[in-house]
Formats: structure tokens, sequence, C-alpha cells
């Protein structure tokens, strides 16, 4: 594999050093994804995330033929639940709370099989996984640390949801001077107008948080 490709990305094209960028997937847990998840108890339509999944599977299988680094994050929390804040805990109304029994065990708990990532996108033995209590990847978490270990300067970005865990992450990396791009179709939202809008944030401004790619144009810039 060349040691740099070039990515057609808005607001403009990004050329990348492959040994300096990582992929990044966000939360691509059952708890988000599936019925009877973390994701449903608030009322939400599963389905509507699925989308996302074969697209960051191709880009998956790309970026472990490359020999890029992987990372794979998931939201969930001790069993005590001392790293969940009483105001996450309440908020709202859902049907099930944080570390209430549910069809996967107990909701957004780990070790918990709601917590585990799905199964079409099951990290490798070599693949990293972060478990973060938050909805960045950096905060309580080694994230940053592993970044820096490996030289990493650049982030290729998917998950769920956009508006939410994706949006929050790439806000962090940005402000420690990381380079985004956000794969669209693989990332997805329970409200198709926040995907929308969580993308235009991003690419706005001249590229304010990072650049807005597909996974076609990823997978292609790989085979380059």
């Amino acid at each position: 594999m060349a040691n740099t490709g070039t990515i057609t990305a808005e607001p403009a094209p990004i050329t990348l050093d492959w040994s300096k960028t990582a992929l990044v997937i966000i939360d691509m847990q059952r708890d988000f994804m599936e019925p009877g998840g973390f994701g449903e108890t608030l009322g939400n339509d599963v389905s509507q995330l699925a989308r996302a999944v074969q697209p960051i599977a191709a880009v998956l299988a790309a970026a472990r033929d490359a020999g890029m680094l992987v990372v794979h994050t998931r939201e969930g929390h001790l069993p005590d639940l001392s790293d969940a804040p009483p105001a996450k805990v309440e908020r709202g109304a859902p049907s099930l709370r944080i570390g209430d029994s549910g069809p996967m065990g107990r909701i957004l708990i780990r070790g918990e099989a709601g917590h585990d990532i799905i199964p079409e996108l099951t990290p490798l033995e070599s693949e990293i996984v972060i478990d973060k209590p938050g909805k960045g990847a950096f905060y309580a978490t080694e994230f940053g640390d592993i970044l820096q270990k490996y030289g990493i300067e650049n982030l290729l970005v998917c998950g769920v949801t956009t508006e939410v865990c994706v949006n929050t992450t790439v806000r962090e990396a940005n402000d420690r001077g990381y380079r985004c791009v956000v794969i669209s179709d693989g990332c997805a939202s329970y409200f198709p107008e926040f995907h929308e809008m969580g993308l235009k944030m991003i690419k706005a401004q001249g590229g304010i948080f990072g650049w807005v790619t597909d996974s076609a144009a990823v997978r292609e810039a790989l085979a380059d």
C-alpha cells in the first residue's frame, strides 16, 4: 500500500498518510442497534441505524487489508453504575433505564450481551476496543494515549449516532489537533434529519470540524 492516499471529500479532497491514520468505529453495539436495547427503550426506531452496517463493514475490511490501526468504541457503564452520573441515568422517560434488566442483559452495562458490538463488526483480537462512559471517545478513557502511542494524526470516523457520539468524538478530536474524516454512509441516526445536519455541521465553514466523505471514496483511496 502506498504511504499516502487522497480521499474525495467535502469541503475539499484530503491527502492522508495511512501510517498515521486510524479507523474509528463508534458504538456499533447491540444496545443501540437491535430491538430490546437501550436505543429502543428511548422510543427510537432502531432499524434506522441498520443502513450504516454494510458501509462500515466494507471500510473495515479495506482497513484490515491495508494494515491500518482499527479502534472500536463502546458506550457503557460499570455494573455498580459508579461511572454513570445520576443526571444521565435519570434523564427522560425510557421504558428501561441504564442498569435495568432487559432482553440482552442489564441495559448499557459492560459485560452484558447488549453492550457487545454487533456480530457483523466483531473486533479482531488485534484491534483496540475503548470502553467509554460518555458520548465522546476521549472522556475518561485511554483513547488519547493510544493515538499518541501509535503516532496517529488522522481519524476516519464512522458509527452511531451521527449527531451524538460521532459528533462529540469528532469535536473532541478536532480540539486536540486531529484531522477527522467522517464517513457519511457509515454513520446513522434515529432521526434522519439529525444525521443530515450533523454531517453539515462537520464540513461547514471550510471544514470547521473535519471532512465528510463516503465509504466508496475511502475504499477507492485505499485501493489506489
